[in-house]
């Protein structure tokens, strides 16, 4: 049983490797100088993607910037308006209210006063027993 490993090298050290080994060396200094090639073209494009990102970003983070000052300075400016009508506001409700007038008072009074005495004669009514159809049982008129 043999135990192989197949360790994958990076291209840094296989050119390290290929600059050491000479029966193998080309092939590695070759295989070494593509990859670390590779590898720094892919670092450039993903740090030029990443810098372009964050500019659109920066340009999408202005242009909110911009919609929210907008946005703000119309508030603001609303604010001003209430702010400059309040003190006419606040004299239109400190103005004395107008009092009912009498006539009106009077009339809910006697309505009032004219419910009552009917509901009050109605529950007089109910509380007195009804008369009986039978004669009394016991002589009503007084002895002399």
């Amino acid at each position: 049983m043999s135990s192989k490993t197949d360790a994958r090298l990076s291209p840094g050290q296989r050119l390290s490797r290929g600059l050491r080994y000479t029966a193998v060396g080309p092939v590695d200094v070759t295989r070494g100088t593509v990859g670390l090639s590779w590898q720094g073209a892919h670092s450039a494009a993903s740090s030029l993607r990443q810098r372009v990102e964050k500019s659109k970003l920066a340009k999408d983070l202005a242009k909110e910037f911009e919609d929210a000052q907008v946005a703000i300075a119309g508030e603001l400016a609303e604010a001003r308006e209430v702010l400059a009508n309040l003190p006419q506001a606040i004299a239109d409700a400190r103005k004395p209210k107008r009092r009912p007038r009498p006539i009106v008072l009077v009339a809910v009074g006697v309505t009032v006063v004219g419910v009552g005495a009917v509901a009050f004669s109605i529950i007089r009514r109910s509380m007195q027993p009804d008369p009986s159809p039978r004669p009394p049982s016991v002589e009503v008129t007084p002895k002399p």
